[in-house]
């Protein structure tokens, strides 16, 4: 497949159905970005204005082709938006077998793309052409959907939570299917999702649907620090970021990666190849601080930070905003948080430009 350099989404979109109301303004480059939100929050609404399935109003530009301009009076139809779309239901074809399903995304491609045999081997789907939907599990299924949706040869691709009727194995297993999907056939991707873990195992950027408005829009790791978003998430705010696996230690168990913080320890599967990717979540619970190294202690990963901000958090609680000395600014994504009580602010005299220890509990593998 060719690679369509610079290929984005441009939306204002204003969706007005059954009583509420959608405002939505974002770009999406391409890769995989997580619409992400509780329920009600017009997740699914904006996914629908996107395919042509929920009339909106404004303006979408995908891949430099306008397929809304409500001031001169287009609005494409769905079945002229060249859009991939994959349900919570496979929502197959049950009088057709596995390679018919196929066939029927294939003969509604919307232009170049991928061909059938690269489609079929990548998605797993080889020695299941010949089967009957109706036995196959739910995660075949979803293979299935996926594939269909690949061979129709979209210009986006749009996934409204499709493993959540999944057992936690097959979305472990479908997991690394998905996030290697738009990049593989150069895609913009908006993936909707309410669970937070999902969303960083897949998301390099997100949205953040909130109230019927698109609230922060950005990386993942910018989104999920902001402080509107670490408010909203309360006694569950975290960061979450990439790092470098760069040793296995076998005798104890742990491997050493490379942070936006620093060198920190963490479990990971041995059999990990060195020098891979990994993204990694610390909840702002699991941070400690101390103003230096005065006593040993069983926590591993201590590490030296400079207080970049103090906001208010829950009555008694304050969220301590932590970079490395000299790094970048507090909201380009290199951020780390900890929750720490009002008195131990008095007691440590916290303030910006306080060089501290942070004292990291849990980290959490996520990806």
């Amino acid at each position: 497949m060719s690679v369509r350099d610079g290929a984005i989404v441009t939306a204002h979109l204003s969706i007005r159905r059954d009583g509420f109301r959608l405002d939505a303004d974002f770009e999406v480059p391409v890769g995989a970005t997580v619409v992400f939100g509780a329920s009600g929050a017009g997740k699914s609404t904006l996914l629908r204005g996107v395919a042509g399935l929920a009339p909106a109003e404004g303006r979408l530009v995908v891949d430099g082709e306008p397929w809304l301009d409500s001031r001169r009076g287009l609005d494409l139809p769905a079945h002229r938006r060249a859009t991939g779309f994959v349900f919570q239901s496979a929502n197959l074809l049950p009088h057709l077998d596995v390679a018919g399903n196929l066939r029927f995304g294939a003969k509604r491609a919307a232009g170049p793309g991928p061909d059938w045999d690269e489609v079929v081997q990548g998605v797993g789907l080889t020695s299941l052409l010949d089967r009957g939907v109706g036995g196959l599990s739910g995660g075949e299924r979803q293979r299935v959907a996926l594939a269909r949706a690949l061979l129709r040869r979209p210009r986006i691709l749009l996934f409204d939570e499709p493993l959540s009727a999944l057992d936690e194995p097959t979305r472990r297993d479908l997991m690394p299917l998905l996030v290697g999907l738009a990049r593989r056939y150069d895609l913009p991707l908006l993936y909707v999702t309410h669970q937070l873990d999902e969303a960083m195992r897949i998301g390099e950027r997100m949205l953040w649907v909130d109230g019927g408005r698109v609230r922060e829009a950005g990386p993942l790791a910018t989104v999920t620090a902001s402080p509107d978003f670490v408010r909203w998430r309360g006694d569950d705010a975290g960061v979450v970021a990439d790092a470098r696996l760069c040793e296995h230690d076998r005798d104890d168990h742990l491997s050493r990666v490379e942070s936006p913080w620093g060198d920190l320890w963490v479990r990971v599967d041995p059999s990990r190849p060195l020098h891979s990717t990994l993204r990694l979540r610390i909840q702002a619970r699991d941070v400690s601080l101390a103003l230096a190294e005065e006593s040993r202690s069983t926590l591993l990963n201590q590490l030296p930070l400079v207080v970049s901000a103090l906001e208010p958090g829950e009555p008694g609680e304050v969220l301590v905003r932590l970079a490395r000395p000299g790094g970048s600014a507090p909201d380009a994504g290199g951020v780390l948080l900890a929750r720490v009580t009002s008195r131990s602010v008095r007691a440590l005299d916290l303030r910006e430009g306080l060089p501290v220890l942070a004292r990291v509990k849990a980290v959490a593998v996520v990806a």
